[in-house]
């Protein structure tokens, strides 16, 4: 057998030795098995939590004081939220979808209409809906042909949406505790709302409408049912003169429907013109269309039920 003699080493062919990598001055330390890890992270809400509470406790300050202090004063902070309403819609119609429903005769009227229904009631706020829509032909006329059935149609809708059923809270206060069936109407919406928000956050599993709505789920609205009929029971035998706590569980069912289907009306709206909120004017909750959203339609649904339960006052 031949002995194998040692290679020669014939370094310009022998491969470069690759650097080590410079340690770094102050090296990340290694995590220590003994500490707990960091708990996971919740899912968020969406929206900026504290500002969203610091408004909504801001603006419940100020309709309750308004409310109980100078009932003229209350129908004043209607009929501006409304005028604030009227403006945010029109401007996301026209900005989305090129639609011009004219403001200003929407804004006027929608204020006179407000006042009427407290002034007149029912009669006042038809009166006032139909001089509205009239006004709103009328102001069209003064622009170019194109579009006018589509603008004012959307002009006539608006109408309808935003200060006609906004009129059916002013007509609640006319009651000799007006106050009193107001601040249900308030209580059992925002009650509703909570309840399906907490609910639906911590439960929800089962969508509710996944293309109108993705966040809202069938244990949510199951959440709104039971705190409004809670909340409606109490409201109903405490709050509301002649009343009984099971009519308060039949208002507060028909507030939950009512809450979430205005709620859904309005992220139908808001799809099709392809945005989140109607404005930016309330931190944490959007726009004041985005919190009339529930409060519009629930409005004429309660102010029946409290003239079928105990007249009207």
């Amino acid at each position: 057998m031949f002995r194998e003699e040692p290679p020669q080493a014939r370094p310009h062919h022998m491969p470069q030795a690759q650097p080590f990598p410079a340690v770094p001055q102050n090296p990340e330390p290694m995590p220590d098995a003994s500490q707990p890890a960091p708990p996971p992270q919740k899912k968020s809400a969406g929206r900026d939590l504290s500002a969203a509470i610091g408004v909504g406790v801001g603006l419940g300050v100020v309709i309750v004081a308004s409310l109980f202090v100078v009932k003229a004063v209350f129908v004043g902070v209607v009929a501006v939220a409304v005028v604030v309403g009227l403006w945010e819609l029109t401007k996301r119609l026209e900005e989305r979808k090129g639609i011009r429903a004219p403001l200003v005769p929407l804004a006027v009227g929608g204020a006179a209409m407000v006042v009427a229904g407290y002034v007149r009631g029912a009669e006042g706020a038809w009166v006032a809906m139909a001089l509205t829509a009239l006004a709103v032909l009328v102001w069209r006329m003064t622009e170019p042909p194109e579009d006018y059935l589509r603008d004012v149609t959307a002009g006539v809708f608006a109408a309808f949406y935003v200060p006609f059923l906004a009129t059916f809270v002013t007509m609640m206060l006319t009651a000799d505790d007006g106050a009193w069936r107001v601040l249900t109407f308030l209580l059992l919406t925002v009650v509703s709302d909570t309840g399906a928000y907490a609910v639906g956050w911590r439960f929800g599993r089962t969508k509710l409408a996944p293309r109108i709505s993705p966040g809202k789920t069938r244990e949510g609205l199951l959440g709104a049912v039971s705190f409004a009929m809670v909340a409606g029971a109490l409201c109903m035998q405490f709050l509301i003169d002649d009343g009984h706590w099971w009519q308060g569980l039949l208002l507060g069912l028909a507030v939950a429907a009512s809450a979430t289907l205005g709620d859904l009306g309005e992220s139908m709206i808001k799809r099709d013109l392809g945005i989140k909120d109607m404005g930016t004017l309330l931190p944490g909750h959007g726009g004041i269309m985005d919190r009339l959203d529930s409060l519009l339609p629930t409005a004429p649904v309660v102010w029946l039920l409290l003239v079928l339960f105990v007249g009207s006052g």
